[in-house]
């Protein structure tokens, strides 16, 4: 027998294959499956297995899993975050793809610290003073201190504190690390005049001494990381770190204290050994050093995350009656009337209710024009209100707001791994065993084949070699590039879903593009409706109001906006159907309304006459859409509408194609208007009478023949083609469900926005590709240097410390490359 149960607490492929091997174990289990995507899994078994004996396995093997029944709501879990702090923490690396923790640490494959999301919100209502931070309380007033009136607390992450304990270890580190290499240096200068009052013995027992808080405080963070490693069989920068400098600071350790047992080659006129307290010091402060610098830097990816997070308001101004108050942004509800005040930023999504302003909406979009708004326009959390004050009303708030979703996009897909970098990811798996095996080797050919003493010289070059190679610079080379190129897109109006689309978006060559909304307005006015004779055209269109009202259409609203501005009386409907790329029927008045396309009236059974489509076809093929009226059976009259074609549209389309991409626009509109259109935006590709399953087997055809196909869509009718394309792009203006089935979302909602999408590919992938290069480029050429491949044709060794620094600076110069695609125009 086989059961479906429903797993949570998977967050990537390794939960999956754990779960699986867990749920496998189960005496009486003959397969176990599990799907991640689904969070699914399918046993079976020779006789039922009560759930709670899955439970108690995971839960034996101290794992976080759940199994469930299917029907079972599943409870989702919170994370606690402390102080301003978002709790959830992830690697910069994603070596475990999106996968997220609730505590600080390291990650368990690559080592390197796990940075924190930022936060979307500050708590609720809590000030501080902004020159006494230490004081907090919520809600506004003054310092108790100095009388300052007290600030709402700004969104802050967990990388500030990683930098400021990382320059206290730094700082501590450089102290004491001076004085052994001053000490050193000193030692090889010729009757230097330290030598008369500071003998061998003396400074090798204070090199010792001055290396203890290094090693074992400063840095000792490396060792940890480093036997991690080795614990959990995944070896990564740290695991050479750990056997470089451990070896060469226990080395050193053991020839301080029992000289006599190593060979003549290690040891010095005066019979003492040589140690390496400066290189092991020197080596971890550099690598410190560049934890330092990488802390800082990944602080800088994430700045457009930061600057949209200052966007957020924190107060408002609450319309109760006559009076006016101010409220923390945390007690606003649906429904509630504010108050804008010119320049004000505004708090939430809503619609303006009284007065009206040009809004700068470039924040959001993007475009530094400011954009008028009248009553009843949207208007969104973050954008800055003009020199006019106006009413809004409430419609979204908090986690709902498009300033939240849009930072919440930001964020996810800041954290998602292109394809590109699986090749990175195979690299580094085999990446530091074939470093040790290379160390070992270059140890073995030195102390063989090298000069005297061959010993050091095959211990300090294998000692290179281990701590030059870098796996972290290959690691680090797609995320960085992606998390800067994701911010610098929303800053730009284009919203990315995940590092995939980025990608695949370069490679687009068909793209697909809906009609209304996306290359027009989406914005239809009613400019007439006529009748065929049995009906006034009042009647036509207060029976055309009536059904429309229930619609979400843009053609829809058009109408009863007409019909609101007649004032004329929506009547009650009833068996209202919404006929996808059809049109609506229903009953008004008990007479059996149909209203839509030709398709509609087909289906509808009300023919139309030969004079009919001869007024419809005229209409058409100026570019106007026509609706008919079926009101029992008979085609009663017409309903005329004009959509005006978006400017940037022609311009748009037009650098599309000269960047080589073939642009269809399939509509569910006639022919006859689909071909004004396409004529007007010098279209040769278009479709007319399209359903979305239509759409959907146009997308699928073009892919059969292996083209990279995106899709630009706006309505509900888009949503199974925006998922089925290879690059869904949704208008920013359209429905809910079409922003959601897409990949990318153009807040502007229009097609300039893909122009900007396609540039911003083609940059993040150049700024990978180079940092791919220099990673390979540096390790490729790095290794075999410190192996000294030169020395037997220059006489070039590198020195230990040397590696380090070289290895500290290449992922440094990985991220620094990465950021400079913050300075990119699209």
């Amino acid at each position: 027998m086989k059961h479906t149960y429903k797993i949570s607490g998977m967050t990537c492929s390794g939960c999956c294959n754990h779960v699986t091997a867990v749920l496998s174990k189960v005496e009486g289990v003959k397969e176990a499956t599990v799907d991640l995507e689904k969070g699914e899994a399918k046993i079976e078994m020779d006789k039922h297995i009560d759930i709670q004996t899955f439970q108690e396995a995971l839960e034996k093997d101290g794992d976080k899993y759940k199994i469930h029944n299917l029907g079972d709501t599943i409870p989702q879990s919170k994370k606690v975050a402390k102080g301003n702090a978002s709790g959830t923490f992830y690697c910069p690396m994603h070596c475990e793809g999106d996968k997220t923790y609730d505590q600080p640490g390291d990650c368990p494959v690559c080592g390197m610290d796990l940075v924190e999301e930022l936060n979307t919100q500050n708590k609720k209502g809590e000030y501080t003073c902004p020159m006494h931070p230490e004081i907090r309380q919520n809600g506004p007033g003054s310092c108790p201190k100095c009388g300052m009136d007290l600030v709402p607390v700004m969104p802050s992450s967990q990388e500030d504190s990683t930098y400021k304990t990382l320059l206290s270890k730094f700082k501590i580190a450089v102290g004491f690390t001076l004085p052994i290499f001053i000490m050193v240096m000193v030692e090889m200068i010729p009757n230097n005049p330290i030598s008369k009052y500071l003998d061998r013995d003396i400074s090798n027992w204070s090199q010792l001494v001055l290396s203890l808080p290094v090693v074992f405080y400063a840095c000792w963070m490396f060792f940890q990381k480093a036997w991690i490693s080795f614990m959990t069989l995944n070896l990564n920068m740290f695991s050479l770190i750990g056997i470089g400098a451990g070896a060469a600071f226990i080395f050193s350790v053991v020839a301080l204290l029992f000289p006599d047992i190593f060979p003549a080659q290690f040891k010095n006129s005066d019979g003492s050994v040589f140690l390496y307290f400066e290189a092991v010091t020197v080596i971890l402060t550099l690598v410190l050093l560049g934890q330092l610098l990488e802390a800082r830097a990944h602080s800088q990816t994430s700045g457009a995350i930061k600057e949209l997070l200052k966007l957020s308001p924190t107060e408002a101004i609450l319309v109760e009656g006559k009076e006016e108050k101010v409220i923390s942004i945390h007690d606003i509800k649906v429904g509630d009337l504010l108050r804008v005040k010119p320049g004000d930023k505004i708090p939430v999504d809503g619609k303006i209710k009284e007065g009206n302003s040009s809004i700068d909406e470039s924040m959001i979009t993007g475009e530094p024009i400011p954009v008028s708004k009248e009553v009843d326009d949207k208007v969104s959390s973050g954008t800055i209100n003009g020199n006019r004050s106006f009413t809004m009303l409430a419609e979204k708030v908090g986690d709902e707001t498009l300033l939240s979703q849009i930072i919440k996009m930001v964020n996810d897909a800041s954290r998602s791994k292109a394809p590109i970098q699986k090749l990175a990811d195979t690299i580094s798996k085999y990446f530091v065993p074939i470093v040790i095996i290379t160390a070992i080797i270059t140890f073995i050919v030195w102390n063989v084949f090298g000069p005297e003493p061959s010993l050091v010289y095959a211990f300090v070059n294998a000692l290179a070699v281990l701590i030059i190679a870098c796996p972290c610079a290959l690691g680090l080379a797609t995320p960085m590039s992606v998390m800067v190129g994701v911010g610098k897109g929303a800053q730009n109006g284009v919203l990315i879903k995940n590092a995939e689309a980025l990608e695949k978006m370069n490679k687009v060559d068909v793209l697909i593009t809906d009609k209304t909304g996306t290359i027009t307005e989406g914005k239809p006015s009613l400019e007439k409706v006529v009748s065929f004779g049995k009906y006034s055209e009042s009647e036509l269109l207060a029976i055309s109001a009536s059904l429309n009202a229930q619609s979400e259409h843009p053609l829809a609203e058009a109408i009863v906006k007409k019909a609101k501005e007649n004032k004329l009386t929506i009547s009650k409907v009833q068996n209202f159907e919404a006929v996808s790329g059809k049109g609506v029927t229903g009953s008004v008045e008990d007479k059996s309304i149909a209203i839509g396309n030709k398709a509609m009236m087909e289906q509808a059974n009300s023919e139309i006459s030969k004079e009919q489509n001869e007024v419809v076809v005229e209409e058409q093929k100026k570019g106007k859409t026509v609706s008919y009226i079926g009101i029992n059976g008979k085609v009663e009259g017409i309903l005329i509408i004009s959509d005006a074609i978006k400017a940037t549209s022609k311009k748009a389309i037009q650098e599309l194609m000269d960047d080589g991409i073939m642009v269809y626009m399939l509509t569910g509109d006639n022919h006859n208007t689909a071909q004004a259109v396409a004529k007007e935006l010098n279209l040769t590709h278009f479709k007319a009478e399209c359903l979305p399953q239509d759409k959907l087997d146009e997308i699928k055809k073009l892919q059969s023949e292996g083209k990279i196909v995106a899709m630009a869509g706006d309505g509900i009718n888009d949503a199974p083609a925006l998922a089925q394309a290879d690059i869904g792009i949704a208008m920013g203006t359209g429905t809910d469900v079409a922003i959601e089935s897409a990949k990318i979302t153009l807040l502007k909602g229009d097609l300039h926005g893909i122009v900007k999408a396609k540039e911003l590919s083609e940059k993040v992938m150049s700024n990978i590709k180079q940092n791919l290069f220099f990673a390979f480029a540096y390790n490729v050429l790095g290794i075999p240097v410190a192996a000294g491949v030169l020395y037997p044709f220059f006489g070039i060794l590198l020195s230990p410390m040397i590696a380090a620094a070289a290895m500290s600076f290449s992922s440094v110069s990985v991220i620094a490359n990465s950021l400079r695609l913050r300075n990119i125009n699209l």
